[in-house]
């Protein structure tokens, strides 16, 4: 079994696109995307393309969690990535359509054993994992966890490490990459290929642009044209308790 991994698309549609054109050249078996999916300038259409694949599973993202909320009258506590207009944008079924999505997806495969696939972490949707997180709470993550690989999101950055037996690898950011300009996703088989789609970032950032989201200009510059380094990256994580 191929699966094609998908994590923190947040509303870039057109990064969704241009992966998703490369994805099906790879005519994997499944798509597995790991939350936060449409909190972004273009949630709607996000969503509507994701619910078009033929063969998918969800993991449920702290930010899809807080779309659902706020679009059931909550207060929206998201900051920057604006739920309160975001919720205005997306239709009941799309609302329900992420109220299905899983806390956490296991699957079972040939050439990697089982596979568990989170947002955060396999216990919590806001805990952060990253490269640089130490081994030993690396371990306190992943305990008790039955799977040979990990699978997460959230840090919206690459990396595959391993820590007390368990491989933990996050594919990087569709929507949202820190680092390097582009989209980021993985192709699971035999073996883990992480990928990288550049797409014509200049023409995305104008049809963002278009969107009425508060924060569309800032995302086309900040999120698209550029992307925040590593190190803002890492000091971002590190004031929000993340280590």
């Amino acid at each position: 079994m191929r699966l094609a991994v998908l994590a923190d698309i947040h509303g870039n549609l057109p990064a969704l696109e241009a992966v998703l054109a490369e994805v099906e050249a790879a005519a994997p078996d499944l798509v597995v995307v790991c939350g936060d999916v449409a909190s972004g300038p273009l949630p709607a259409e996000s969503i509507e393309l994701l619910r078009s694949l033929p063969n998918a599973r969800f993991v449920r993202g702290n930010a899809d969690r807080e779309l659902v909320r706020t679009f059931d009258g909550g207060k929206d506590v998201s900051g920057s990535l604006s739920n309160n207009w975001c919720a205005t944008q997306i239709s009941r079924d799309q609302r329900d359509f992420l109220a299905t999505f899983a806390e956490t997806v296991s699957i079972e495969t040939d050439g990697l054993g089982r596979v568990l696939f989170c947002h955060g972490s396999p216990r919590s949707d806001e805990e952060m994992m990253t490269s640089k997180t130490p081994d030993e709470r690396l371990k306190e993550f992943t305990a008790g966890v039955d799977a040979a690989l990990v699978v997460c999101g959230h840090t919206h950055m690459p990396f595959d490490r391993t820590a007390g037996g368990v491989r933990v690898i996050n594919p990087g950011s569709v929507g949202m990459p820190f680092g390097k300009p582009g989209a980021y996703w993985a192709l699971l088989g035999l073996g883990v290929g992480m990928r990288h789609t550049d797409y014509d970032r200049a023409a995305a950032a104008a049809r963002i642009r278009r969107s009425a989201w508060p924060d569309a200009d800032e995302f086309a510059r900040s999120n698209v044209l550029t992307v925040p380094s590593a190190e803002d990256a890492f000091a971002y994580f590190r004031a929000n308790g993340g280590p």
